[in-house]
């Protein structure tokens, strides 16, 4: 699948289409604030260079399975019938668009270039599309036994001054052609066929520009998906799902000599038997696929190659495949639906991301996050890319089967450009603390921006038109470390009110709801005893209406509370205290910002309150945030009858139980710990259960979780994976609390 990503010529229009054409176109890890006067962000984190804010666009009423792009025209193929205006609902203002469209790419609006590509019997579809090199010629592969009525046999040769069906090119190619990639004088094509120009031509083959079958061979066992011509002109890429090239073994992907097809360079071993090579791109340096596999041990990633020698610059493990990748201005931009790229340090288990950038020399996920959704067929969102110049802009198109984009509907195709950067930083999350004497925490949760990573806040205090503090810091979407700022200039009585912005350098977002807090003169005994005790997490649950959860200590761990669970519930568990937090015993739970490694020894400590007779998880560390997770322990949970289960897993699960019931509608101070003395499960400074011979746990990084999480396979498990209750003052420990530090912090719960 050819994406188009070589054809930016610069010159001026050619022809009724390109003279249309120009008629139409007049932020991880936590981190602390730093000080006052802190450089401000820029918009778009370098190297991005595309925002990540899509451009209205005519849309598709079917997939959009290839594109092909330059001086400003944008060709699109597919599964299609009709084309429609941005906005408009299916069924409104459609105009025939037989699996072929052109569009003006600075406007996003057709350009007149109509072509139908049909076939006698059954869907006709245009899988494949690229132009020549001089831009006189697009050439399209798929399935079709007609362009506008002239007889082809799925490969077609398009004169892109007329937009009309070269009757010179004609050649009979037996089954669906998937891919091509053109030079001044040779197309090469890939797909399902056996048979070219009445000759043996197995997934691959090589045409001259008039049509005439070459003696070039590289013959492969399965389908053939990807083709591309190395920028020097020497090789060709091959993509696809085979295991064999011309008899040798080469699995998915295989470099082979542009003359005569034999092979350069093997991949045997190189990607999973499970995986395919879905796409191919190249820039000066290196080359670049797109994965897919199917079923466990698969790689979805994409990989970089450098030119020079064929051998491997890098690779990324993301799972959810990648169909397409088009490189530009040093960045690999990629359609996929990827959903765990926790194996390379990025997000975890969780919903599909769709469009995804990363740098020509690193794997690494960069700061821009466009979406769409996954849409029709498959369904797997983007399927292609394609780029061009514009009236002095640089745009990216992206097609596929999404049926919306950032969250807005449109179907089929959208588009991004290289600025202006208009969309702005979400709102930031605030929260006061004052459990220390003669100051005030102001802490936030990191903003997120589609299309930037460093952020700039300014802290607004007591209605303030000047910020009294600016500081800068770098967020993602699954990483929205928290940060704070301590204000001194305050006095034990006063109060003060905060509001925070973030901005990206253009876009700045509204000032945060106004937060009070008055300035305490002495400490409070509960939260001084739990930080000084070590506490690495501490959530107190005070703040409002909010995805935020404050950690008071100085771990900055910020919990992120999902799915709206009750907040502000009073009476609180100590007294002090603002608020407790509620849970609904099905939805509602909060996971920590941070992914730890597995602690070894650890106290988890919280208070609940509940009448639940379904029981639920308390507490755990489990290794996903948006969904159930796969690899849970170090949990508490309450059986169905009120008794509590406080488990870890060493070769099976361990647990120990409470004699007594807790779900009586009051508040019980619960903590369990691990260490070299073995479990130990405390309720209201008691030990109420232990087992000393198991000091062993899971090994799975993962994220503390409060409120439900999986419980699947553990004894006595409750009708229900969440909680329904109360709690308040969640803390966790890197160490085992001994039985001393627990009952004392009992014994402050009346402060």
């Amino acid at each position: 699948m050819m994406n188009g990503s070589t054809g930016q010529r610069s010159g001026k229009p050619r022809g009724r289409v390109r003279a249309a054409s120009a008629a139409l176109c007049l932020l991880a890890g936590a981190l602390t604030a730093t000080a006052a006067g802190a450089a401000p962000a820029a918009a778009l984190t370098p190297p991005v260079s595309i925002t990540a804010d899509d451009l209205t666009t005519w849309q598709t009423n079917g997939i959009v399975w290839s594109m092909a792009a330059t001086d400003g025209v944008v060709y699109a193929g597919g599964t299609f019938s009709t084309i429609r205006p941005p906005d408009a609902a299916a069924g409104t203002g459609e105009q025939p668009a037989v699996n072929f469209a052109a569009f003006d790419a600075g406007t996003g609006a057709p350009i007149g270039c109509d072509l139908s590509f049909t076939l006698a019997s059954g869907t006709a579809t245009v899988r494949a599309l690229t132009l020549s090199p001089d831009g006189d010629t697009l050439y399209a592969g798929g399935q079709f036994g007609s362009v506008n009525g002239v007889g082809v046999s799925n490969i077609a040769a398009i004169d892109t001054a007329t937009c009309t069906p070269r009757q010179d090119f004609k050649i009979s190619v037996t089954a669906t052609v998937r891919a091509l990639a053109v030079t001044a004088d040779t197309v090469y094509l890939g797909g399902d066929f056996n048979n070219v120009g009445g000759q043996t031509r197995n997934k691959f083959a090589a045409v001259t520009t008039g049509a005439d079958l070459l003696p070039w061979t590289a013959n492969t066992d399965e389908v053939a998906r990807a083709v591309e011509v190395t920028p020097d002109g020497q090789n060709v890429l091959l993509g696809g799902d085979f295991f064999t090239v011309n008899g040798t073994a080469s699995h998915a992907l295989a470099v082979v000599d542009a003359t005569t097809g034999a092979l350069t360079k093997s991949y045997p071993g190189f990607i999973p038997n499970a995986s395919t090579v879905k796409d191919l791109t190249t820039d000066a340096t290196g080359f670049y696929t797109a994965n897919e596999g199917t079923g466990g041990g698969v790689f979805d990633g994409r990989i970089a190659v450098d030119l020079d020698d064929f051998q491997q610059r890098w690779r990324d493990t993301c799972l959810g495949a990648t169909q397409s990748v088009l490189v530009h201005s040093g960045v690999l931009y990629s359609g996929s639906h990827a959903h765990d790229c926790s194996s390379m340090g990025a997000f975890p288990d969780q919903p599909r991301k769709h469009l995804l950038a990363q740098s020509v020399d690193d794997p690494k996920l960069l700061p821009w996050f466009p979406d769409t959704n996954d849409g029709l067929g498959e369904p797997v969102g983007p399927r292609v890319m394609a780029q061009t110049d514009s009236a002095g802009r640089h745009y990216l198109w992206v097609g596929g089967e999404f049926t919306k984009v950032n969250g807005a509907g449109q179907q089929g195709l959208t588009r991004f450009a290289d600025g202006p950067d208009t969309g702005a930083p979400w709102v930031p999350n605030v929260s006061l603390s004052t459990v220390a004497p003669g100051r005030i925490d102001v802490n936030w949760q990191t903003s997120f921006d589609t299309d930037d990573g460093e952020l700039t806040y300014r802290i607004y205090k007591d209605g303030a038109t000047t910020p009294i503090h600016t500081t800068t810091g770098y967020s993602v979407f699954w990483d929205r470390p928290q940060l704070r700022w301590t204000d001194t200039a305050v006095a034990p009585g006063e109060s003060h009110s905060y509001r925070i912005t973030a901005s990206d350098g253009i876009n700045t977002s509204a000032k945060s709801p106004s937060q009070s807090a008055t300035v305490s003169a002495t400490a409070g005994a509960y939260p001084a005893r739990v930080l000084g005790d070590g506490a690495s997490l501490y959530w107190r649950y005070d703040e409002g209406v909010s995805s935020f959860a404050s950690d008071t200590g100085p771990g900055l761990d910020n919990g992120f509370l999902r799915n709206g669970p009750a907040y502000r519930q009073t009476p609180a568990a100590v007294a002090g205290d603002s608020t407790a937090i509620g849970f609904d015993g099905s939805a509602d739970y909060a996971y920590s910002n941070e992914r730890r490694p597995a602690p070894a020894r650890f106290s988890v400590e919280t208070w609940i309150k509940t009448t639940t007779t379904r029981g639920g998880k308390i507490i755990g560390f489990g290794n996903r945030v948006m969904q159930n997770s796969s690899s849970y322990d170090r949990h508490v949970y309450m059986r169905n009858d009120g008794r509590l289960v406080f488990g870890v897993y060493s070769g099976g699960a361990r647990t120990v139980t409470s004699l007594g019931a807790y779900n009586d509608g009051n508040w019980h101070h619960v903590v369990a710990t691990q260490g070299t003395g073995g479990m130990a499960l405390y309720v209201d400074g008691q030990l109420r259960a232990s087992n000393w011979l198991y000091t062993g746990n899971e090994s799975s990084p993962g994220y503390w979780r409060v409120g439900g999480d999986n419980l699947g396979s553990w004894p006595s498990r409750p009708t229900s994976n969440f909680f329904a209750g109360q709690l308040d003052e969640t803390a966790v420990y890197p160490t085992a609390l001994s039985a001393s530090q627990v009952s004392a912090h009992y014994a402050l719960r009346t402060g």
